[in-house]
């Protein structure tokens, strides 16, 4: 079975979402989701311990090439979530991705057209996009 496209999935979120229908309740609900998956890795990190975050400055030197100074910049997070940590990430994300789709149909936004459009400028402007 392949996955729905992103308009199949904001329809269905369209037609299941009843009790959370105010924009107030979906901005709170979005809110509140992001925040669920926040708290999902950090779980990861310091209950069960499958992946870590070591955070340091971040160095940026000029002259290295993109992969090089990719390479130095790092992500500050090693190892790679258990099963049981993926599930729970994934499935947080999921419910962020619903309340996210609310959203964009109480304010007759289509998804498609928002990934289209930042993917276009994520093209453009490379690199230089959020930095």
């Amino acid at each position: 079975m392949s996955a729905p496209s992103l308009q199949a999935f904001q329809d269905q979120v369209s037609e299941l979402l009843l009790r959370h229908r105010s924009l107030l309740d979906v901005m709170s609900k979005n809110g509140q989701s992001s925040a669920s998956v926040n708290r999902a890795v950090v779980k990861a990190i310091t209950e069960c311990g499958c992946i870590q975050l070591h955070a340091k400055k971040q160095i940026f030197e000029p002259g290295l090439g993109l992969e090089q100074a990719k390479e130095l910049a790092g992500t500050h997070l090693e190892g790679e979530l258990c099963e049981n940590c993926r599930e729970v990430v994934a499935s947080e994300l999921g419910r962020e991705l619903f309340y996210m789709s609310a959203l964009c149909n109480l304010l007759n936004i289509n998804m498609d057209e928002v990934v289209e459009k930042e993917s276009q400028k994520c093209a453009t402007l490379g690199l230089f996009n959020f930095s």
